[in-house]
């Protein structure tokens, strides 16, 4: 018993090596910009240029729209079939796994060849429609998540009782959906928020093709250019991935204390 957990403690100790040292390596080179010293001028020099500003910024709002429009379209989806079309959920479930099979590049590139400024609708002729396609983009790559997420927080509830008792006091499908569906799985939408913000904040290769001003081609661009900004770009972008996954750990938490409405 004590050899098997020596050898479990040195697994663990292999595997914070090998995933903390890069990591380590990386905030230890983002402090060197200033000769002999450790400093957080990399930082302030990101910080201070107006392109992070207007890159973060936009990847932000893309989370956000990508968030919104994916909540609409999967937690009605997930309503219907778990409550309607219960056979359904098979071919659901399998379409939802659709992105994790086909790479990014292969969806972008047929968005580019069907969207393009020749053809019928020409969405990437215009800054406003490349966005809207974008958002569409980050919603394809969000959604194993979301729904997944979401399917699991509706089921632990009672669909169907919820929907009898609304029904019954003459609630209409958006009155059901919006005040008894949404505040019943809101952990499972959040789950899956917090997660679509990491993916939306890391994903270079649509943001790239479709030329928007996303934070992952900025972060490419400064990496070819700069020396140490690339390094502190890095750490920011981990940061908002670990706040991302730190928030989902603590809905995820609170969620299993609450106790279930009915």
């Amino acid at each position: 018993m004590k050899l098997q957990k020596l050898f479990a403690w040195i697994a663990v100790a292999i595997g914070l090596i090998y995933f903390l040292m890069p990591l380590i390596g990386t905030l230890e080179f983002s402090l060197r910009m200033r000769r002999n010293a450790y400093s957080f001028d990399a930082y302030a020099s990101v910080f201070s240029d107006f392109g992070f500003i207007t890159a973060f910024g936009f990847s932000m709002l893309m989370a956000l729209l990508t968030i919104i429009f994916g909540m609409l379209l999967v937690v009605p989806t997930a309503y219907w079939v778990r409550l309607r079309l219960p056979q359904l959920r098979p071919v659901v479930e399998f379409i939802t796994l659709m992105p994790l099979v086909i790479p990014a590049i292969v969806i972008v590139f047929g968005y580019l060849r069907l969207y393009n400024s020749s053809s019928i609708l020409p969405l990437t002729g215009y800054n406003s429609t490349t966005n809207i396609l974008l958002v569409c983009s980050y919603i394809v790559l969000s959604l194993p998540y979301m729904y997944r997420s979401v399917d699991t927080a509706m089921r632990t509830i009672d669909v169907g009782t919820l929907t009898e008792a609304a029904e019954s006091l003459g609630a209409k499908w958006t009155t059901i959906m919006f005040k008894c569906i949404f505040p019943n799985v809101m952990s499972g939408v959040l789950s899956g928020a917090f997660i679509t913000l990491a993916i939306v904040m890391g994903e270079f290769t649509m943001a790239s093709l479709l030329n928007r001003p996303a934070f992952g081609p900025y972060m490419q661009l400064m990496g070819a250019n700069r020396a140490y900004e690339p390094s502190a770009l890095a750490i920011i972008a981990l940061a908002v991935t670990w706040l991302s996954m730190g928030l989902l750990q603590l809905v995820s938490r609170f969620s299993k204390s609450a106790p279930i409405k009915a």
